[in-house]
């Protein structure tokens, strides 16, 4: 593509035709065709095809699933977002796949012509090596100065220190009223136990706007030939061709998943018509999408604000409810709009049409004497109930996996609040009494019953590794993910020896998410010894705990403890551990350091609960630029000590003419061995956590009273460690921890 763009930029004549070309191009588009894309559009390609009107059209193919052999498998994989999908400013990067072209939203294949000039500007490329490299670079730069002296930049004017004192102050002032509005139910005594509320009113969820058809100039083609389709078809094609940019649509099951739904809302005809996937042609429909991704993101200030205003409108009809006359905010008001399951990991059922849910799929929950909420005009509710026993306003059930989908309060709620903290006091409890079922389980190694001693190898894989319990489930209905209850003998390998340690058990398996699990670990020698015994005669697919289930042993757990589950053990060994790991780490001066301290005993709870994550398509490039920053104030750094000395020099020679010369050198090569030392920390920080995800443990596995008391301790600020969100989630601990808490 670089070279392509060396090549339009010599000679006048190229470059007007570009500039022609792309004119042309937005003038057809106007109605929203174009898009994000134009910049490859933009290009003069010879792959053109005529259509019905005599306007160029080029042809779009889907890219073609590659081979399984050659799919790069990734064990990791980061949690897709069911969100409309957006293509980022710089163009996502997608391998090409074969006879997938490399220019133009439309992905039209080259033409051989095309092909030997590329090869031949390749050879020119190569020769000219870096001389034009940097003749480029300059090229760039001049016409950076050309843009910046024509369409000169807006500076915000510097603000004077009172207005930054006043815009403190203002901030102090919204804090203080937020403090003094904030419903501070853990001063309230609790209701009688299973009541959640006794007022429960709102407006019921928010629904996605109807589909609107396509514009004239927008076509769908099938083997080359215009298609009209039908609505129903028109809009899940649109879900694909939204898609395009994606690696999902280059995946065998999700092309399959999607082509078997899609028919599904065809017409008789258009069933007949298409039947291959890769004869298809959305490049027109990906096109318009495209174009509106680009407007969305060029719009004004002005048309932001509006877009802004309406939807906080929304938000204000919508987003709160009165909580036991308290208004309180909630989480997921929107239904999620129609779309194509995407799913986590190489989940069986991407592709599959997550169907549109109308007001006649909508359970409704709010309290009798409450104002009931009144469905979209034509509709009515599936059913409206008064339980003030469960925490959700609104439910409906999802086609995809037949789950049940909530609309609940946000996290900073009463009855999220409480359900947090009453998981953490349980927790708690396990610590008293932990002792006593290891021991337990330890003597149920040696008995008779091979039930009992399933139970207590499974307990020592939960307590031990963190492991979950994993639920049962139809098969089919979901991935092959499995937990520790419904480990198969395929899932471990036994090694008398294994570098250099005794009895290691290596784990390789699919757990939640789709997220592998793969560990070797050193057990006791009675659990390793059993181990054997549970696969003597069995087949690899065949369960390793035959005699043992999820509900089993949460019955045994709930019996040695009120309210004790295998999720439970959990964050019991992820709190304890944060809590061991911030003891054991050494006092540091600088806040920086600490921090580094902090995220280090949540990266051992992250790794211990296995919570990975991709590294971020950006990593590579941010942490490049902040070796930039690190080598610049290095080169500062030096220049300040120079300076320093040179000054310290100059005052001994000469006496002080600047009494105070030396003191604020002194003082600003303080700052910049500050400012280089947090600098390194984070980088430091950055690669450490690349693919390690920490913000699931601290949400939902780590007690926030622990890390309350340790900035407390620490005199670390809690910004450091909580955002705004998260300080609202856990507004209860930081207002009743104190500094010596102990969980």
């Amino acid at each position: 593509m670089g070279r392509e763009k060396d090549a339009n930029v010599k000679g006048d004549g190229k470059a007007k035709h570009k500039t022609t070309k792309l004119k042309k191009l937005s003038d057809h588009e106007s109605a929203g065709a174009g898009g994000d894309s134009l910049r490859n559009s933009a290009k003069p390609t010879k792959s053109t095809e005529k259509t019905d009107n005599g306007k160029n059209h080029k042809k779009v193919k889907t890219p073609k699933t590659p081979e399984p052999g050659n799919s790069p498998s990734k064990s990791v994989k980061q949690e897709p977002q069911d969100d409309d999908f957006t293509v980022k400013k710089k163009g996502l990067k997608r391998k090409r796949i074969k006879d997938e072209s490399i220019e133009g939203p439309s992905y039209s294949t080259a033409t051989p012509t095309s092909k030997i000039r590329n090869k031949q500007h390749g050879k020119e490329d190569e020769s000219d090596g870096e001389a034009q490299k940097k003749k480029s670079k300059k090229r760039t730069e001049k016409t950076v100065k050309k843009e910046e002296e024509e369409h000169p930049v807006s500076k915000k004017p510097k603000r004077t220190k009172e207005e930054i004192e006043e815009a403190r102050l203002l901030k102090i002032k919204k804090k203080e009223e937020e403090e003094q509005n904030r419903w501070r139910w853990w001063e309230e005594e609790k209701y009688e136990d299973g009541v959640k509320w006794k007022f429960l009113e709102h407006k019921g969820p928010y629904f996605p706007p109807e589909y609107q058809p396509l514009p004239d100039n927008v076509h769908f083609y099938y083997d080359g030939k215009k298609v009209k389709l039908s609505l129903a078809a028109e809009e899940v094609a649109l879900f694909f061709a939204q898609m395009l940019d994606h690696e999902y649509t280059t995946k065998k099951v999700f092309r399959e998943n999607f082509f078997k739904d899609w028919r599904k809302e065809m017409t008789q005809e258009e069933r007949l018509l298409i039947k291959d996937l890769d004869k298809c042609d959305f490049g027109e429909m990906h096109a318009m999408h495209t174009a509106k991704v680009e407007a969305r993101r060029n719009m004004s200030k002005e048309e932001k604000q509006a877009l802004k205003e309406a939807n906080q409108k929304i938000v204000d009809e919508y987003g709160y409810c009165l909580l036991d006359h308290h208004k309180e905010r909630i989480g997921n008001f929107k239904i999620e709009p129609p779309g194509l399951f995407r799913g986590r990991g190489e989940h069986p059922k991407q592709g599959m049409l997550k169907k549109r849910i109308q007001p006649e799929d909508v359970i409704i929950n709010c309290s009798k004497e409450s104002k009931i909420p009144v469905p979209p005009a034509g509709y009515h509710w599936k059913e409206v109930r008064h339980d003030n026993t469960v925490t959700w306003l609104a439910s409906w059930t999802e086609n995809i996996q037949g789950s049940i989908k909530y609309i609940m309060l946000n996290a900073n709620s009463k009855l999220k609040g409480e359900k947090d903290w009453e998981k953490y006091e349980v927790a708690r409890k396990l610590k008293s009494c932990v002792d006593g079922i290891r021991n337990q389980y330890l003597l149920d190694l040696k008995s008779k019953e091979m039930g009992v001693r399933q139970r207590a190898v499974a307990l020592y894989f939960i307590d031990k590794l963190a492991l979950r319990a994993g639920n049962e489930k139809e098969e089919g209905e979901t991935a092959d993910t499995v937990g520790c209850c419904s480990l198969r003998v395929e899932h471990i390998t036994l090694h008398e020896q294994l570098e250099g340690s005794e009895c290691v058990v290596e784990f390789d398996f699919l757990g939640k998410d789709s997220i592998r699990y793969y560990n070797k670990v050193p057990v006791i020698k009675k659990v390793f010894k059993n181990l054997k015994l549970f696969m003597e005669n069995k087949q690899p697919g065949d369960d390793l705990f035959d005699r043992l289930s999820t509900s089993l042993l949460n019955k045994h757990l709930s019996s040695l403890m009120p309210g004790l589950t295998a999720k439970v053990f959990r964050t019991y060994n992820a709190s304890i551990t944060l809590q061991q790991q911030l003891k054991e780490y050494p006092d540091v001066s600088h806040v920086a350091e600490k921090l580094l301290s902090y995220n280090r005993a949540n990266r051992a709870v992250a790794i211990l609960c296995n919570h990975q994550r991709a590294p971020p398509k950006t990593f590579e490039q941010s942490m490049a630029n902040l070796q930039v920053k690190i080598d610049a104030r290095k080169e500062q750094l030096s220049l300040a000590k120079t300076e320093l000395k040179q000054a310290k020099k100059e005052a001994k020679a000469k006496g002080s003419s600047d009494p105070k010369l030396v003191e604020r050198k002194k003082a600003a090569v303080k700052r910049c061995e500050e400012q280089l030392l947090k600098m390194e920390v984070q980088a430091t920080d950055r690669e450490e956590n690349k693919q390690i995800a920490l913000g699931t443990s601290k949400l939902n596995y780590l007690d926030p009273r622990i890390s309350v008391a340790w900035c407390k301790n620490m005199e670390v600020p809690i910004e450091k460690i909580y955002n705004k969100t998260q300080r609202d989630k856990f507004a209860w601990a930081i207002d009743m921890t104190e500094a010596d808490f102990e969980f």
